[in-house]
């Protein structure tokens, strides 16, 4: 075990919350630390910024830190609205402009390491560099056998099965009660869940945790989201600019087929291993997650 892995795990949230009206009236929660090279932390499902309060600290004293809480999710707005990934992209590219962030780091995890990647497809000219956390769709999956985890799969066949699916999203809260049972390198404390169910209190507010299974870009299906990941895919191979990728053992969403593709398919791209894991890691090892993204911001800038 490294030093690193010894490290307390924080579990308050000691910054302060801001809002800011991005699309349609609608306002999402940020917060904004430190000064310079502005860097946007975009969390995943079903998560928020909390994810990211032990990480934050590692850049602040070189960059203006800017974590928001997607639609739906956190202390964001719950709007009645499809919650697709285009959406999402949508309202995080109308937060960046209202904020006025230039030439931004993204560091993304799970689905806002997709959507991040999106954003810089759409606006390469504002992007430096993007850091990927166990990214969503990397590219679209031919077949179900493609998955990862296979050990998922059925789960998420459920939640994109068009009668039972939102029910069992509704009903069963699965992505948020289930968090515990898939961070393996750690038991993840009732603060700290506590902090990740109460946006989602109300079973009707499950909308945004339902829809991104849903989002997956397999057998050609959604169409928009694989036309959209392959045309980013297009630009995300023709890019010099720096990326990170943070994958763990055993790992969920990147895995070796995964990891074999990233390092075909990406120019100037660094990998760190941080160990054991499986998806949650930035409440797994977020210590190391926050060395190594310290690190590689100070070579990059």
């Amino acid at each position: 075990m490294s030093s690193l892995d010894t490290l307390p795990i924080g579990q308050q949230f000691p910054f302060e919350s801001r809002y800011l009206e991005a699309k349609s009236g609608h306002r999402l929660r940020y917060v904004d630390q430190g000064a310079g090279t502005p860097v946007v932390f975009l969390h995943g499902n079903p998560t928020s910024s909390y994810a990211f309060r032990n990480v934050i600290p590692y850049l602040t004293d070189y960059a203006r830190c800017v974590a928001v809480d997607l639609i739906g999710m956190g202390r964001s707005d719950k709007p009645d609205i499809g919650y697709t990934f285009s959406e999402h992209v949508d309202y995080i590219s109308a937060f960046i402009d209202r904020l006025g962030l230039k030439e931004i780091i993204l560091v993304g995890h799970d689905w806002g390491a997709t959507i991040g990647m999106q954003y810089a497809a759409n606006r390469p000219g504002n992007v430096k560099a993007v850091a990927m956390i166990e990214p969503q769709a990397l590219y679209p999956l031919a077949s179900w056998s493609d998955f990862s985890p296979p050990e998922s799969q059925g789960l998420f066949q459920t939640l994109r099965d068009p009668e039972k699916g939102w029910p069992f999203m509704r009903d069963n809260n699965v992505f948020v009660e289930g968090m515990p049972n898939i961070i393996v390198n750690r038991r993840l404390t009732p603060e700290e869940h506590e902090h990740y169910r109460e946006p989602f209190r109300n079973p009707e507010d499950r909308k945004p945790m339902w829809v991104f299974p849903n989002q997956i870009p397999i057998e050609g299906t959604p169409g928009d989201v694989v036309q959209a990941v392959e045309e980013r895919n297009v630009w995300l191979r023709a890019t010099d600019i720096p990326k990170i990728l943070f994958y763990a053992s055993p790992g969920c969403t990147v895995r070796k087929p995964q990891l074999d593709w990233c390092g075909a398919n990406m120019r100037n791209l660094t990998t760190i291993d941080i160990g054991k894991g499986f998806h949650h890691l930035l409440e797994e090892n977020p210590h190391a997650i926050g060395q190594e993204l310290a690190r590689w911001f100070n070579e990059i800038r």
